[in-house]
């Protein structure tokens, strides 16, 4: 290899490395599939108990939040479509495989997210000026604290998913869902303000108030999935612990032009590392493996592609390179 590039080492070209990469990738899909049904038959199960509650109130607040139930359930249909076409294998069109159609999947229930908030603000505002009356305040708040109960438990399983599988369409759902409980809140201290304590035009102020939260959910779910169909990187403390940890093994020289990006559940690791120019290409092969071992036993699922380079080799790559990290002499600190 002595004074050449040696061929990119790419994690997966081995069958137990290939191994790890499907076995994850696999869990992960069956966990997100499980999230998004689970998402599916809770918004079907509120959909049934708002209509009749929104029919018995005539309460804006309420007729809010069916409203917004009813889009939840059309967005968790297709999340739960977005999630099984991600978890498929890379095919000959689809090399990096179907993971952005997660992301894709989330702009989708930003859309009808919006389309909520501003049929509701209207129907809130024509409220406001039209003096309709809400009534029946027990099946208006009975409805809205099953709701809240519900969505507590499907909150709490989405949570789970998230941290073991990074899935952008299931946090837009939780987002989403985050939002309704605040809403079905609302709901009731709306039907309270309104019917009990006597003060007429609060549940259409709510419904407003209601409206401008959903906005401001839309605009945190569009800004996650908007990241990942742009390559964004990795935050910065999981890019330092993944170049710390490659760092440890003691034939890399240095590391550079790292480069990370994420795709539904899926995520993609690239860069170039500095060794020994006298090692062969069996050498060099050895140490790569050696780094993927370590850096899979860390980051499972997650797909590397190493290039070894001469030590001191610089490329002319035409880009502003991400950080240079290099070994200081006599001893294994390392710097930016």
């Amino acid at each position: 290899m002595s004074g050449v590039h040696s061929p990119s080492h790419r994690h997966g070209q081995n069958a137990h490395s290939d191994h790890i990469h499907n076995h994850g990738g696999h869990k992960h899909g069956e966990m997100t599939t499980n999230a998004a049904l689970a998402s599916v038959s809770v918004a079907l199960f509120l959909l049934i108990l708002k209509i009749f509650a929104a029919a018995q109130t005539g309460s804006v607040a309420m007729l809010g939040s069916l409203a917004d139930t009813g889009l939840d359930l059309i967005a968790s249909l297709v999340t739960l479509f977005a999630v099984r076409y991600a978890m498929q294998p890379a095919d000959n069109d689809h090399r990096f495989g179907h993971g952005k159609a997660e992301a894709l999947s989330a702009l989708f229930q930003v859309m009808l997210i919006t389309a909520s908030a501003l049929a509701i603000g209207w129907r809130a505002i024509d409220r406001l000026s039209g003096g309709a009356e809400t009534s029946r305040a027990e099946y208006g708040i009975g409805v809205s604290l099953i709701a809240i109960a519900v969505t507590l438990g499907l909150l709490a399983y989405q949570r789970r998913v998230i941290q073991r599988t990074g899935s952008v369409a299931i946090h837009a759902d939780h987002v989403h869902y985050q939002s309704d409980l605040l809403l079905n809140l609302a709901v009731i201290l709306a039907i309270i303000l309104d019917t009990i304590a006597g003060l007429k035009g609060a549940d259409a102020l709510f419904g407003v108030a209601i409206a401008l939260w959903l906005l401001w959910g839309a605009w945190r779910a569009a800004s996650i999935a908007i990241d990942q169909l742009m390559d964004r990187e990795w935050p910065k403390e999981k890019r330092d612990k993944f170049i710390a940890l490659a760092m440890t093994h003691p034939e890399l020289k240095g590391i550079h032009d790292l480069r990370t990006r994420s795709s539904g559940a899926h995520e993609f690791c690239q860069f170039h590392v500095w060794v020994n120019p006298d090692m062969t290409v069996l050498q060099a092969h050895q140490v790569m493996d050696e780094i993927e071992a370590k850096l899979m036993a860390e980051f499972p699922g997650v797909e590397v592609l190493i290039h070894p380079d001469p030590a001191g080799h610089s490329d002319e790559t035409g880009y502003i390179p991400s950080e240079t990290i290099e070994h200081q002499p006599h001893d294994h600190s390392v710097h930016g």
